[in-house]
């Protein structure tokens, strides 16, 4: 079986003390084999009978000395040894018996926060009071019992609790309670464990070889080819339909009388006959009715694009024949 030195994890503090009121001195220590514990005051070994009214226990490794009511003569330093095959360690403190009262202030006061999940927390507190007050831990209204997850410590006039890896639950309302004979004080603040960051999912990127986006281009170069020869036509369909509408409503020409005299008419009666006809294209003039019609056409404009510019240049030469 290995063996360990005492060692004092929690060691005695300083008490402040009304006269009249209790005094408790407490320690924690730990070692291999079970040491063995003694009190001193003022360098002497103290014993229940060299001090009346004093209790002296040891268990599970807490060492405690209480007095019930101290008097001035309680006044001095206290110190616990603990001892073992290994070595010994020694805890001192001071006890002050005092007639005067003041009710507890927190010197320092606790102090909000916000950390990461799986961090160290600790929440301070400096109280000064006489008698000395006792101080406890609170989160959301419920005591905190000092353990291995959740320390509490005190030096000198400073307590402390210690969250030895924190956690989201963790979060809330923590506060501190001082307490003496002459009063109450508390001190209060908030503690947010932030949670780990979820990390955003990629989103997948479609990769297109040149190839792919060539022939992607070459169909949609034939789908708009086809969609401007459907255009086209359809253009050229509506423009014929507007031409024979055109043709159709033309009035027909007068037709010349008949001349009195049996001889032939002459070449000049037959263009000015011909030539008169209706100036609009739009009225419709009764008359007898004409003799068929050969229509000639002949291109007298320059090639262009005459499709798209809706305008037909051409010459129409109308020639009558009929028996007079």
């Amino acid at each position: 079986m290995s063996t360990k030195a005492p060692t004092f994890t929690q060691p005695l503090q300083s008490v402040v003390a009304l006269e009249g009121s209790a005094a408790t001195f407490e320690a924690q220590v730990s070692g291999s084999p079970v040491p063995e514990v003694s009190w001193f005051r003022d360098g002497q070994v103290l014993s229940a009978a060299a001090l009346p009214g004093v209790h002296i226990s040891f268990s599970d490794g807490r060492a405690v000395l209480s007095i019930p009511a101290v008097t001035a003569a309680h006044s001095g330093r206290f110190s616990v040894r603990a001892t073992n095959g290994a070595g010994q360690a020694t805890s001192t403190a001071e006890l002050l018996v005092t007639a005067e009262t003041a009710p507890p202030n927190f010197v320092q006061r606790l102090q909000s926060s916000t950390v990461r999940q799986g961090s160290q927390v600790r929440l301070d507190v400096r109280v000064s009071g006489i008698p000395t007050p006792a101080v406890k831990f609170y989160r959301e209204g419920a005591e905190i019992q000092s353990s291995a997850d959740f320390r509490i410590l005190q030096d000198g006039d400073l307590y402390s609790l210690l969250i030895a890896e924190a956690f989201p639950e963790d979060s809330g309302t923590y506060s501190v309670t001082a307490t003496n004979s002459s009063g109450r004080a508390t001190s209060t603040a908030e503690l947010l464990v932030q949670g780990e960051e979820v990390v955003p999912i990629k989103k997948t990127k479609t990769i297109v070889s040149s190839s792919q986006m060539a022939s992607s281009e070459i169909r949609m170069q034939k789908k708009v080819e086809a969609s401007f020869q459907a255009t086209t036509m359809m253009e050229m369909q509506m423009e014929g339909g507007m031409m024979t509408q055109h043709l159709a409503h033309r009035t027909p020409p007068r037709v010349p009388p008949k001349p009195t005299s049996k001889s032939p008419p002459s070449f000049m009666s037959k263009v000015t006959g011909g030539r008169q006809q209706s100036p609009s294209p739009v009225r419709h003039v009764k008359g007898p009715t004409p003799a068929p019609v050969r229509c000639v056409l002949t291109n007298r404009a320059p090639a262009q694009n005459v499709m798209t510019s809706g305008h037909f240049p051409v010459a129409f030469l109308t020639e009558y024949s009929k028996d007079f």
